[in-house]
């Protein structure tokens, strides 16, 4: 099977900036108390209804997001396009399972996984192949399972023909959380909660909006 050109070019772009990804952003998470904030409700609200269920963060890049959740109490493990990523997310965090993976064709059983975790990771996705993602999320998630997706806020696509001085193929983006909502919906999943953070001047990384939504999966109808 011939693989889609927008794997292939963020798997080589990762690959070629991993390490100064990492060192740029590893004190994010630390720097933002509102994604702490929400990624601690979805924990809580994942270990309230299965309190011994596993979780994939697909797109789990350098895995600090990964690791804080797993000291949050959840059986999570990362995957990741770029080879170079898992390496260094498995040097940094060797207690955390991390493998190389495609969100897109989950190493996963049906109905296996109690949550997933997309943060910033459908960035990279076309929005034509979205419907197919969700899909998949929909696939390996149990019934009220839960799932977390972070994204920046537009309409646009940031591409990117260098980055930390590699040449890359990197596009980026941008989503309508009501767009991303129905999306949802249409795969089978509720919205339980909507976050949409403003604009912040001072911060490279969000200087437009940045949108997080929870949502659960609708257990089959009986039939």
């Amino acid at each position: 099977m011939i693989e889609s050109a927008y794997l292939s070019d963020t798997r080589s772009g990762y690959d070629a900036i991993a390490r100064s990804y990492e060192e740029t952003f590893r004190s994010e998470l630390a720097d933002s108390p509102l994604d702490r904030a929400v990624l601690a409700g979805f924990a809580g609200l994942v270990t309230d209804r299965h309190p011994d269920g596993r979780l994939i963060e697909v797109g789990s890049g350098p895995g600090h997001v990964t690791a804080h959740l797993r000291e949050l109490g959840l059986a999570i493990r990362g995957i990741d396009l770029s080879a170079a990523m898992v390496d260094l997310a498995r040097r940094a965090y060797p207690d955390v399972t991390f493998d190389v993976g495609d969100m897109g064709a989950l190493d996963a059983s049906d109905a296996s996984l109690a949550g997933l975790v997309a943060w910033y990771s459908i960035i990279h996705v076309p929005p034509a192949h979205l419907p197919a993602v969700f899909a998949e999320f929909h696939r390996v998630l149990e019934d009220g399972g839960h799932l977390l997706v972070a994204f920046q806020v537009g309409d646009d696509v940031l591409h990117f023909d260098e980055a930390f001085g590699h040449r890359v193929s990197l596009d980026f983006h941008r989503l309508r959380p009501d767009a991303v909502a129905v999306l949802l919906d249409e795969a089978g999943f509720d919205v339980v909660a909507t976050l949409v953070r403003a604009p912040a001047p001072a911060s490279a990384a969000t200087k437009i909006p940045q949108a997080s939504l929870i949502a659960c999966k609708r257990p089959a109808a009986a039939g």
